[in-house]
């Protein structure tokens, strides 16, 4: 059940990067365009929508590199059994959120 679980979740994490590429590409034609717009971007991406939206846009790039590695791994065949294939979708499940909050304790620690 979680195996395919996480597969659905890879291919909606997938579809989600798209809009967090879409915020990454304003942000940075806003540094290209001005102060003013920059300014615009980066008041934005500092209150609790923008960081909520850059939170969740960390965590689908994780969960979706994973499950990527996860899909290369059973590809070979190899995993495909059932507690193999459980251990790995629980790994891609783990892993997406203990690195996105890595990520962010490491970023707020270094601010």
């Amino acid at each position: 059940m979680l195996t395919m679980m996480m597969s659905i979740t890879h291919r909606i994490t997938g579809a989600g990067l798209y809009f967090g590429t879409l915020v990454l590409a304003w942000w940075l034609i806003a540094a290209a365009t001005g102060p003013a717009a920059f300014a615009t971007a980066n008041w934005f991406m500092g209150t609790i929508i923008g960081r909520l939206i850059l939170f969740g846009f960390t965590w689908a790039l994780f969960t979706h590199m994973l499950g990527g590695i996860r899909h290369m791994i059973q590809d070979t065949g190899r995993c495909m059994e059932h507690p193999q294939r459980e251990y790995l979708a629980q790994a891609t499940l783990w892993g997406g959120i203990v690195l996105t909050i890595l990520v962010w304790v490491i970023a707020y620690s270094v601010r």
